[in-house]
């Protein structure tokens, strides 16, 4: 059974690379997949994360797939798609999900977010409810507006950025229950991410992060089904359980032992229990 998985992963992550699109998200070239038949989802990766990484080796993608239609592109600025390096061209980034959906002539679809990802759902459920089915947002609260000291913080990440260091990132998302990451592990673990990133653009990200607040008020208000999924080592787990005091239909689910990085061992997106839950949500 598991060489079955994993040859259908392989066969599946080969089906994507050979089926590339693009299509145009207000001037910026995103690249896409359309994978299998049935009813629709959309897949919206987190921060520094793309297809492959976030949907194909967690085997997320090929499992969806077996019976639905699933649509996952890479972010503005990730994989394959437009880079661009203005912080003002990442305004819209959550409005890119609805691009792709029109592209694909999908009315509506349900829809699952990690981390960065979720935050771009949960942001959509206020702008555009009419066009979701329901919701799984993984590793993540919504982004709540905040003072001057926020916004400090937010540029002096972006400049660390610039300079190949995603000190913010790793700290930020290093599982609670092991000690905190030395500054040896954070300054490896960027240099991996910085092989394959555009610095500039990550930054510009970092720096249109108003773009995505969310009001208590408006996601109070919110009905699109919508579950959300963490680990119970993520960081974000008390926003989260927050959140669902602020939002009476959210319904929470905590994985024990399961980590926030996509890349660690014990990353949410690589355990059963998250497959499991988004296909018992959009199944209900």
């Amino acid at each position: 059974m598991v060489l079955l998985r994993l040859l259908a992963v392989f066969l599946l992550a080969g089906g994507a690379a050979a089926q590339d699109r693009y299509f145009d998200a207000g001037g910026v070239r995103l690249r896409y997949v359309d994978q299998g038949r049935g009813p629709a989802v959309v897949l919206v990766h987190g921060f520094t994360g793309d297809i492959e990484r976030s949907w194909l080796n967690t085997g997320l993608l090929p499992d969806l797939a077996r019976d639905h239609r699933v649509l996952a592109f890479d972010l503005r600025g990730h994989g394959h798609s437009g880079k661009p390096h203005d912080a003002r061209a990442y305004d819209e980034i959550a409005l890119d999900v609805v691009r792709l959906m029109d592209h694909a002539g999908v009315k509506r679809a349900h829809v699952v977010g990690y981390s960065l990802g979720g935050i771009i759902v949960l942001k959509l459920l206020t702008t555009h409810p009419q066009r979701f089915e329901r919701a799984v947002i993984g590793g993540a609260a919504y982004r709540r507006a905040r003072g001057e000291s926020a916004d400090e913080a937010t540029e002096a990440a972006a400049r660390e950025i610039e300079a190949g260091l995603y000190r913010a990132l790793i700290v930020s998302t290093a599982p609670t229950d092991e000690p905190a990451p030395t500054e040896e592990a954070i300054r490896a673990r960027s240099r991996e991410i910085a092989a394959s990133s555009d610095l500039r653009a990550h930054a510009a990200l970092m720096r249109a992060r108003r773009a995505l607040l969310v009001s208590d008020a408006e996601i109070a208000a919110v009905r699109v089904p919508t579950l959300a999924v963490v680990g119970a080592a993520d960081p974000a787990l008390p926003r989260v359980q927050a959140m669902a005091r602020r939002w009476p239909g959210l319904r929470v689910e905590v994985v024990a032992g399961a980590a926030h990085p996509t890349v660690h061992e014990r990353g949410l997106p690589r355990r059963p229990e998250f497959a499991r839950a988004i296909r018992g949500w959009i199944a209900k």
